[in-house]
Formats: C-alpha cells, sequence, structure tokens
C-alpha cells in the first residue's frame, strides 16, 4: 500500500516550478494543470479563474508538506498579486490549495516564518485555498522543460538557506 501523498500548489507559470521540484528528495512525481477556476476540463487557452497549478506527489518518509512549501517559497515571489516574471493574470497567482485543515494550519504557519523572516520586501499574498479539482493540462505542457530546455521560466531558487 502507497503512503505517497500529494500537494497542490501554484506560483506562476507551471513549467518552471515543475522542472524545480521534480528533482526534489522525496519528489516521486509532479504533472502541471489547472486548478481552482470556474470551468470544467480546462484546457490552456480556456481556464477561466484556474491557476497555472501543480500536482506533487511525494514521499513523507522523506519530504514533507512543509518542506514542500519552504521550497515553493524560495522559487517564486510570493509577494506580487497574479504576477511571476512577464506573465500577468489570475492564473499566474501564488496559492496552495490545501486538502485539510492540518495542512491547512501548516501552511499558515509557513506563511508566518516567510513573512517574519523579512527575506522578501513586501507580505506574502499567497492565497490559501481549498483543494478543488486538479485537472492535468495537455501533453505538450508536461515536463516542459525537460523537452525544451531553453523554454521560458521565471522560476529560479532566490535563497539557499530554507526558511524552517
Amino acid at each position: 500500500m502507497s503512503t505517497n501523498k500529494k500537494a497542490y500548489i501554484a506560483g506562476g507559470c507551471f513549467w518552471g516550478m515543475e522542472d524545480l521540484f521534480r528533482v526534489r528528495p522525496g519528489i516521486i512525481d509532479t504533472e502541471v494543470g489547472y486548478i481552482g477556476g470556474d470551468n470544467e476540463h480546462p484546457t490552456y487557452r480556456n481556464h477561466p479563474g484556474h491557476a497555472e497549478g501543480i500536482e506533487i506527489t511525494y514521499d513523507p518518509n522523506v519530504t514533507s508538506f512543509k518542506h514542500i512549501l519552504d521550497y515553493f517559497f524560495r522559487i517564486h515571489n510570493p509577494t506580487t498579486v497574479d504576477q511571476q516574471g512577464n506573465d500577468m493574470g489570475s492564473s499566474y497567482r501564488s496559492a496552495i490549495f490545501f486538502q485539510n485543515d492540518e495542512e491547512k494550519a501548516e501552511a499558515e504557519e509557513v506563511i508566518s516564518i516567510v513573512n517574519n523572516s523579512q527575506r522578501w520586501d513586501g507580505e506574502v499574498v499567497t492565497t490559501l485555498e481549498p483543494y478543488s479539482k486538479f485537472w492535468p493540462a495537455e501533453p505538450e505542457h508536461q515536463d516542459y522543460l525537460l523537452r525544451k530546455p531553453d523554454g521560458y521560466t521565471c522560476h529560479y531558487e532566490r535563497f539557499d538557506q530554507p526558511f524552517i
């Protein structure tokens, strides 16, 4: 029986987030898609209200939800509303999609730690949203930067040291 868990986050263009998370210790799988929006069966061209998100499957014996969030806050700017790099709009919002009260409490705790660190110039604007259905993106968006290593990304490690 698998003990793997899933986490759902959004922090701008899903290509860059997936590329950085895929190689983290304890990460079993990543999939990009759409979450938190208004329509069923969203597509890249039609996903009103959905964020470009990532589904992370992880081994809780190797990493934790809090450690995933710690890294999340180091690879994108959580202080900009609906924007990462050149990408603007609610599709590119910073969001954590919690699946239960424990994840919500852990997300609130990590946000507090990040804010108290004062490493970012502003306050975290990452939204905490209840998990809704995750819709996988089209095949051409999966593993995009593996197939196109020179493709666009605005994600990189901004801080070497963890927050937690």
